[in-house]
């Protein structure tokens, strides 16, 4: 399934940073951001039913009884994926096939900063169905994996403020008649995981497609593969290390939301989403230099080129 990233990595960098593939050569590359912003006025968008999902609370390294259990327990359990290539995944050219990507390096810097020990941490795999009952029911202090901040999950877990910028998009096989997140997508098979912004979307608008809904975003790349459906919904982000995977498959159309990533916490758990914003706030910073720039520029640049800063913090009163 996987195929050389130093060969794919050219591959999938002209769909992903241009939005569409007869862009002139020459122009610079951009990120989500700057392709979404450029992009025409898409047919649909999501549409959040609260002001700023975004704002967080405001940055604070006191402990209170969610730190002081941690501290406890002396390791920070983490949700994360372990498919998601460049994000979270087995790396298997590492020792022993250990976890890595650019949502593990986040992890290790809240585990830093909490117990003084980037690999105090216990990793549980989750599928993307079970982000929120996974922290509603205790099994995990965060959870970091390529997960949207939208008003919806604000009824039921916390977020910090946002650490990237992505948004939705088609992945389909090369040469497919799908053009994007329009008509051409009547009468297809769209596989989206299960409790993602890509199936609210087709909820939403479906274009006369038919919906195929799994527990992990991965297993869409594989039903893909197996001429099970016809294209994918998901966070570009996401489906730039799918086409970094396999050769076969390409961005198409242009980015139909703008989203941001946050870690996710329980609700009642105020000061480690506090705890996690002062994380931030020091991954953040330091420009070129910052912790959160090396770690794009080690995992992400080379699948996902152009983005030059992460997204500003916003916090709300209290």
């Amino acid at each position: 399934m996987a195929a050389a990233c130093a060969v794919t990595a050219a591959l999938v960098l002209l769909p992903l940073a241009h939005a569409t593939p007869d862009t002139a050569p020459g122009v610079p590359a951009r990120g989500p951001a700057q392709a979404a912003a450029a992009a025409p006025a898409a047919p649909w968008v999501l549409a959040d039913t609260c002001q700023d999902p975004e704002a967080s609370l405001r940055p604070s390294d006191v402990d209170g009884s969610a730190i002081a259990r941690i501290k406890a327990a002396g390791k920070l359990v983490a949700g994360v994926d372990q498919n998601s290539f460049r994000w979270g995944y087995r790396n298997q050219t590492a020792e022993g096939g250990r976890l890595d990507g650019f949502d593990i390096d986040l992890v290790k810097a809240i585990a830093k900063d909490i117990l003084g020990d980037e690999n105090a941490v216990i990793y549980r795999a989750i599928p993307t169905s079970q982000r929120v009952p996974a922290l509603q029911e205790g099994r995990v202090d965060i959870v970091v994996r390529t997960m949207t901040i939208n008003c919806k999950r604000l009824e039921d877990v916390a977020f910090s403020t946002a650490y990237f910028e992505a948004g939705q998009q088609v992945l389909a096989p090369k040469g497919s008649p799908i053009t994007g997140y329009d008509a051409s997508l009547k009468g297809k098979r769209i596989c989206v995981a299960a409790g993602s912004t890509a199936e609210s979307a087709l909820k939403a608008q479906s274009y006369g497609s038919v919906p195929v809904t799994v527990a992990n975003q991965l297993d869409c790349l594989v039903r893909l593969q197996l001429h099970e459906v016809d294209g994918i919904i998901t966070d570009n982000a996401l489906a730039a290390g799918q086409a970094a995977q396999d050769p076969s498959v390409r961005l198409v159309g242009s980015p139909f939301t703008r989203e941001f990533y946050g870690v996710a916490m329980n609700k009642d758990a105020s000061d480690l989403v506090r705890r996690v914003n002062k994380v931030l706030e020091n991954y953040r910073a330091g420009g070129n230099d910052s912790p959160w720039m090396r770690a794009y520029l080690k995992h992400l640049q080379p699948v996902l080129p152009g983005v030059t800063a992460p997204p500003p913090p916003k916090y709300r009163d209290g």
